[in-house]
């Protein structure tokens, strides 16, 4: 069975990629290769709702869920989070940028350029 870290991982995939509140259900459904009992998800949905990254709205007797920032959103902050708590953060961002591809490289020197 996959540890927990990578369930809620999948969950929040298929919450990203469905753009739109989903029932627990769904979310089940849209597992691919996976067989989960729905209570399983809710008890996932449970805790990344805790942890803020998804919200719940009641939609008729069932809850609806969907996660409270995009994929990108969500991995920026998490990025920052960890450059956070470098305690040389030029180190990091030295060894970061110097692990990178060029295209990454390009990308991020675009970003720099660009309104914040």
């Amino acid at each position: 069975m996959a540890g927990r870290g990578e369930l809620e991982r999948a969950v929040v995939d298929v919450l990203w990629d469905a753009g739109e509140p989903m029932t627990a259900r769904a979310v089940v459904e849209a597992l691919p290769g996976r067989e989960l009992a729905v209570t399983t998800v809710l008890t996932v949905l449970s805790r990344l709702e805790t942890k803020g990254l998804v919200r719940r709205s009641r939609d008729g007797r069932a809850h609806s869920y969907e996660a409270t920032a995009g994929r990108e959103e969500h991995l920026a902050t998490l990025m920052r989070q960890v450059l956070d708590g470098a305690p040389d953060r030029d180190a990091a961002l030295t060894r970061f940028v110097g692990g990178i591809s060029e295209q990454d490289q390009e990308a991020l020197r675009r970003a720099l350029d660009g309104p914040c």
